[in-house]
């Protein structure tokens, strides 16, 4: 018999505290429109790495209530839905940075490659630099997956209709709230656009191609303020080893086994996102096309 936890009050205490900062945010745009765009998108971020702990079942035992607390669409144009089933299926380790078989892939197929125009390649490069990750990686990753949405929407995917039903439903009621609270809706789309690049700092290092796919995912041992804007996501491989474990508990599970995980991820580790930012801001910390493809899914023997 399972034994029953109890409701994750962190959690909880997090979730209040992004859905208040938003508001704030949201609401003081007649006094002071620079510091509204900052906390709303600070908030937009924040509410993105809450719902990501909502679809590993976090914070209750209770799924639908779980997913009702994060139902209002605050990045506007990613449904929760599809993002619970592509990020189940991105861990899925063995196919980490496959092109086809990861969601969250940022390599592509090297015959793809070489069938992409020179102007896209070269955008494509600059993406892959962190200050590229940062100020394109939002246009970009939008794109395509609005793009393949709609795709697969006019294929006749149900699944696919009723994430951006639901969408619609939750961005109505950040409009509405956005027309009671007096904020402009470009203003609050540069909001989300700070938000969800803020995102891209933690998504650029999370994964690297590597034959073995336990040494794929990194580890950034910072205990800063991203860190707590990540929900604790920096210890990646943590994350993906235990996936169901709560955000809070990830750096003491780490500070516990700190040599398995680093033996495990082969030394895929950073100090700081300041370590990070020092050596990848201007430099492609990948190429794009994938090194070593087709990727081997075979997996070395465990090392603990």
């Amino acid at each position: 018999m399972t034994e029953k936890r109890g409701a994750e009050w962190p959690t909880i205490a997090m979730l209040v505290a992004t859905y208040a900062v938003w508001a704030v945010g949201t609401l003081i745009w007649q006094h002071s429109a620079l510091l509204a765009i900052v906390l709303t998108g600070i908030a937009v971020t924040q509410f993105s790495s809450l719902q990501h702990e909502v679809l590993h079942g976090h914070p209750f035992e209770n799924q639908w209530l779980n997913e009702a607390l994060v139902f209002p669409a605050l990045a506007l144009c990613v449904p929760y839905l599809r993002f619970k089933d592509s990020h189940l299926i991105h861990h899925y380790d063995p196919n980490l940075t496959d092109p086809y078989d990861d969601p969250e892939s940022n390599y592509m197929d090297p015959k793809v490659w070489e069938k992409t125009s020179r102007p896209m390649q070269k955008l494509l490069r600059f993406n892959n630099t962190l200050l590229g990750r940062v100020l394109i990686g939002p246009l970009l990753g939008t794109y395509s997956f609005v793009r393949a949405d709609m795709a697969l929407i006019w294929a006749g995917d149900a699944r696919v209709r009723l994430a951006w039903a639901l969408n619609l439903i939750g961005g109505g009621m950040v409009l509405a709230w956005l027309v009671w609270a007096g904020m402009p809706v470009w203003a609050y789309l540069i909001a989300v656009y700070l938000g969800l690049a803020l995102l891209k700092i933690r998504t650029f290092m999370e994964h690297r191609a590597h034959e073995a796919f336990r040494a794929r995912t990194v580890i950034v041992e910072s205990r800063g303020p991203l860190s707590y804007l990540f929900l604790n996501n920096n210890f990646h491989v943590v994350h993906h080893t235990h996936p169901a474990v709560a955000w809070y508990k990830l750096p003491g599970l780490y500070a516990a086994k700190r040599a398995y995980y680093q033996r495990r991820n082969e030394a895929y580790v950073f100090r700081s996102y300041a370590e990070i930012f020092a050596k990848y801001l201007l430099k492609a910390k990948d190429p794009v096309p994938h090194p070593i493809w087709p990727v081997k899914k075979s997996e070395p023997a465990d090392m603990s």
